[in-house]
């Protein structure tokens, strides 16, 4: 097959728009990008891709509050559905709020839905402020000085009656980022793929 590409220059030598053959994409053709596309595009990625209705039920620990929401709906998120949940995940210790990333939503919604799409998800952590992130670095506790929760792209979680191993092994099989097991919770994170 070949493609003929012309162009042609007027008086001012200004190029012309793109005349000429375009090659004809086969049945054969197209399918096998598909594929190819789908083999190299991460699992859970290709999984959320297909996924039109996003919606978690959550209770934060720390504050006492539940929210049930529905944040996507037609593969569309909701903005004022995503201000609500970025609230509710705020720094309890501060009460900042910063933008939590979609993909740790996704995430954590996608664990749910492979666990039962009624269940509730116990918030821990979500976004965590600078300074309560060096509070409890101060305090010897177990966090990163460059904690994913201070940029709003981890959030630690448990969901009763399912073991934070099982929880864990989801989280793992999407290979989407990092996913740390705790005896109290997991937490996940869209940082580089890592296990600890």
């Amino acid at each position: 097959m070949t493609v003929n590409y012309s162009f042609s220059m007027n008086q001012n030598n200004h190029i012309l728009p793109f005349t000429g053959v375009l090659p004809m994409v086969t049945r054969r053709t197209f399918l096998r990008a598909l594929s190819a596309g789908l083999l190299l595009y991460p699992s859970r990625n290709a999984y959320a891709f297909w996924k039109s209705e996003r919606g978690l039920k959550m209770y934060n620990s720390h504050t006492d509050e539940f929210l049930n929401i529905q944040y996507c709906s037609s593969g569309i998120y909701d903005p004022e559905s995503i201000d609500k949940i970025n609230y509710f995940l705020r720094c309890h210790f501060t009460n900042k709020i910063k933008k939590i990333d979609l993909g740790v939503l996704d995430l954590l919604c996608d664990i749910k839905d492979r666990i039962g799409k009624d269940k509730t998800v116990e918030i821990i952590s979500g976004y965590r402020s600078p300074y309560y992130n060096r509070l409890l670095v101060s305090q010897g506790r177990n966090v990163s000085r460059k904690s994913l929760h201070i940029q709003g792209q981890a959030i630690d979680f448990k969901i009763s009656g399912i073991s934070n191993r099982k929880l864990a092994r989801i989280a793992k099989s999407f290979r989407s980022g990092g996913v740390g097991t705790y005896p109290e919770f997991v937490h996940i994170d869209v940082g580089r793929v890592r296990y600890w």
